[in-house]
């Protein structure tokens, strides 16, 4: 049984009438109760028709009792005066074709979108395409967009009902309405976890499956919006139309109902046919894997290195690492980023430079522990330029700390140092005394294809020699991250 009440009667009948479909009566009549969406529609339909056929006859009934009472002491009543049944003949009679019309023909509130567009046939299109894209998750969540112009339809439908619950001294506010976006997840949730093998689908999750509905044939139902609150329209480079959803919920809610009622129709007209459902689309959160890397090779750049479209090195670092990743997890894409960056022709040895990855919609969110340790085998066995260690999959919050403080970290680097002209110990045993030099570091020319021209301070804190012979030594310095270490040696030496 639906949880209707008595003051729902009059909705029910005024949406009827206007060719609203079974569950679009349920919203107005604001039911919560997600079984009642589920069940099928054509029982739905028969369960109101029953309601207000119930409603009247009980009224027949009562007027029937009482005319019996007031003619208790005079039998000859004539038989013209007894309540007549007709009236709840007719008005089954005119329920009966309301939803015998409203079975066959498109719903003017949710364009078809609670009618044939939620049945469990829909539902196994949507688990077919999910199952096409060869995702692994354990939960999912379902969201859905919707024309714009429902909006629009949805307030309409919202002020033909709304004098005839008033003059019932009754009130039935907007936001009590159930959303068209909310009914049709509570009716498609449960069938596309069934044809999914019962995967629990929630409000929350890393994996997402996307339905959206379009209606051609009333777009144009929103533009007398435009006219009539202009300000509300602003057009934007990454939108097609200035008519979103939100910009039409702005102007609905700042429309008087007297001007939207000389522009729009209420209740709204029937369309000729249902939404169309656009391709299901399947997306994951992105997934974070982080490590450390060793770079072996003078001739290896940190990122892929084009220079005016042209290509100078035929690899790097991040292809190296990314590739069996990308593989593993079967993401459509990356992003790369580390913990500051060498240069073309610097080693990186030690611990290795911090990286990370955002693997962007994966397929495949998790691995084990021993399939990380074989992924880290697999990048290391591919190539002798570099070597990853520590490979493991973290958060993003992660991710971002790895970038904090970054210009406050300080380098060590050392650098064997060869002069034309013989030298004796004693001629670098001033640069022990340099602490805490301040430099203007013009961006070099080797960077300017990925770093903008400019002057930027940066910082020796400390710099070292140890004298090897008359033409050799080795010059320590410990700087400001972001320092070119060779490019200020070598200009510190010339001068």
């Amino acid at each position: 049984m639906l949880p209707l009440k008595e003051k729902d009667k009059s909705i029910i009948q005024k949406l009827l009438t206007a060719g609203c479909c079974a569950r679009c009566i349920l919203r107005f009549c604001c039911i919560s109760v997600h079984a009642a969406y589920r069940r099928p529609h054509q029982d739905t339909l028969k369960e109101l028709q029953t309601f207000i056929t119930d409603t009247e006859n009980s009224k027949s009934q009562d007027s029937a009792a009482e005319s019996t009472e007031g003619n208790n002491d005079s039998h000859d009543a004539s038989v013209s005066d007894a309540p007549e049944e007709p009236l709840s003949k007719k008005a089954k009679l005119d329920v009966s074709a309301a939803s015998e019309e409203d079975e066959s023909r498109v719903c003017g509130l949710c364009l078809g979108i609670l009618q044939e567009l939620s049945d469990p046939s829909r539902a196994a299109k949507i688990a077919e395409a999910v199952k096409t894209e060869n995702y692994k998750f354990d939960t999912m969540v379902l969201s859905v967009s919707l024309p714009a112009q429902l909006c629009v339809r949805e307030h309409s439908c919202w002020l033909h009902v709304k004098k005839e619950v008033r003059e019932k001294s009754a009130v039935l506010d907007k936001d009590d309405v159930i959303q068209v976006k909310e009914a049709f997840k509570w009716v498609m949730q449960g069938l596309v976890a069934k044809e999914l093998g019962g995967v629990d689908v929630v409000t929350k999750s890393e994996f997402e499956v996307g339905v959206e509905f379009t209606h051609p044939e009333t777009d144009a139902d929103c533009h007398f919006l435009a006219s009539t609150c202009p300000d509300c329209f602003k057009p934007t480079k990454n939108k097609q139309s200035v008519f979103t959803r939100m910009a039409v919920v702005k102007a609905l809610e700042k429309i008087p109902d007297s001007k939207f009622l000389k522009h729009y129709p209420c209740p709204p007209t029937r369309p000729n046919s249902s939404c169309t459902a656009k391709d299901v689309q399947c997306l994951h959160v992105s997934v974070f894997v982080a490590g450390r890397y060793n770079k072996f090779c003078r001739s290896l750049p940190q990122t892929p290195w084009v220079i005016d479209g042209e290509r100078r090195m035929e690899s790097s670092v991040e292809e190296l690492i990314a590739a069996p990743i990308l593989l593993a997890f079967r993401a459509d894409g990356f992003n790369f980023s580390s913990s500051g960056r060498e240069d073309v022709d610097v080693r990186t040895l030690g611990n290795g430079r911090p990286f990370a990855m955002e693997l962007l919609n994966p397929h495949r969110s998790r691995l084990s522990r021993v399939e990380m340790k074989r992924l880290q085998e697999t990048i290391n066995d591919s190539s002798d330029k570099i070597r990853v260690r520590d490979l493991q999959i973290v958060t993003r919050e992660a991710m971002s700390r790895m970038k904090e403080g970054e210009e406050e970290k300080t380098k060590s680097y050392t650098a064997l140092v060869w002069t034309q002209k013989p030298i004796q110990r004693a001629d670098i045993t001033f640069i022990d005394d340099i602490k805490d030099l301040t430099l203007d570091q013009k961006t070099p020319l080797r960077v300017l294809h990925r770093r903008a021209l400019a002057v930027r301070q940066r910082v020796i804190h400390s710099m070292n020699a140890r004298f090897l012979d008359p033409h050799h030594f080795h010059l320590g310095l410990k700087t400001q991250a972001g320092t070119y270490p060779h490019t200020t040696a070598s200009v510190f030496l010339t001068h």
